[in-house]
């Protein structure tokens, strides 16, 4: 008899509901790494507006149910995380390529199974042969990106923190989603992120409100792409699907992006990169595909 799914399940494909929600989250987070390639806004305003239009689109929603204060713990340790990670993301796609950057940022569930085997939880061997596979990707592309220039290595270094910030961000979203209703745990998170953004801009002395239209558009299509679509639809499958399952999902986002980066901005990786890219994404399918119908369950953690 096949085991419920649950988010302590880290072999269990979702259900189709949560496919489908799974699906709208790579095309909307997909939209990410271009339009900020694209935005001349600065980076730690571009989180704070992001995150703050993102927090008031469901807040509405947020309202009428009741906020957990465990789950209201973990929604705060998540905004800061996310905060942490976008600051890396974003800097990543204004440094290096947007397919070299959302390449190495899809490295986020190697990241996630490590930190389910600190954790407790059990990973077969298949997922390590991608994680290994994966890493030599992840040294083709840097080296690639050393010999163009120290910045694009620099923004491959980002790209790779802020891969380990994404699964920190879907692990801590995975408990607070146990006893808060998702548009609660969106708003929360999304407006701790953006008032982490916020004072870090203030200190540092850009511009917050004065830009041109194009840029305002670009915030709204980020807003309701990669944060509503994207980020909000992966939320809300947490409350029944582990966060490593989740984050593995998010490797789709690399094709996505590449081809939006082509498409809008005729930007083309490198060819020396595209093998790594390569290497990374089959890494990351190995990982995937190393779900047999089970039992690898994590420790809770309380």
């Amino acid at each position: 008899m096949s085991q419920p799914l649950s988010q302590d399940s880290h072999t269990d494909i979702p259900e189709r509901s949560d496919l489908i929600r799974l699906g709208i989250g790579i095309i909307g987070i997909g939209t990410s790494g271009p339009l900020i390639a694209m935005s001349a806004m600065p980076v730690l305003t571009l989180i704070f507006w992001r995150n703050l239009g993102g927090s008031l689109m469901t807040l509405p929603f947020a309202l009428r149910s009741k906020i957990d204060r465990t789950g209201a713990k973990w929604a705060i340790l998540s905004g800061v995380v996310l905060a942490l990670h976008f600051y890396g993301f974003f800097l990543a796609m204004r440094m290096t390529t947007v397919a070299a950057g959302t390449a190495l940022v899809a490295l986020q569930p190697i990241f996630a199974a490590l930190f389910v085997k600190m954790t407790g939880g059990h990973i077969p061997s298949r997922a390590w042969l991608g994680m290994c596979v994966s890493f030599v990707g992840v040294l083709l592309i840097s080296g690639v990106d050393l010999q163009i220039s120290t910045r694009a290595f620099l923004g491959d270094l980002a790209a790779i923190v802020s891969a380990a910030l994404a699964a920190v961000y879907m692990m801590t979203g995975s408990r607070a989603s146990r006893t808060l209703e998702t548009t609660s745990y969106t708003t929360i998170c999304y407006f701790v992120c953006a008032i982490t953004a916020l004072p870090m801009a203030l200190i540092s002395g850009v511009q917050i409100f004065h830009f041109q239209r194009r840029e305002w558009l670009i915030l709204l299509g980020l807003i309701l792409g990669a944060q509503i679509l994207g980020h909000t639809m992966f939320n809300s499958v947490l409350k029944r699907v582990s966060p490593a399952v989740v984050s593995l999902i998010v490797f789709f986002e690399v094709p996505v992006s590449s081809v939006l980066a082509v498409w809008w901005m005729g930007q083309k990786p490198p060819v020396g990169i595209i093998p790594g890219i390569a290497l990374i994404l089959f890494g990351c399918a190995l990982v995937v595909l190393r779900t047999r119908p089970a039992k690898a369950m994590v420790k809770t953690i309380d």
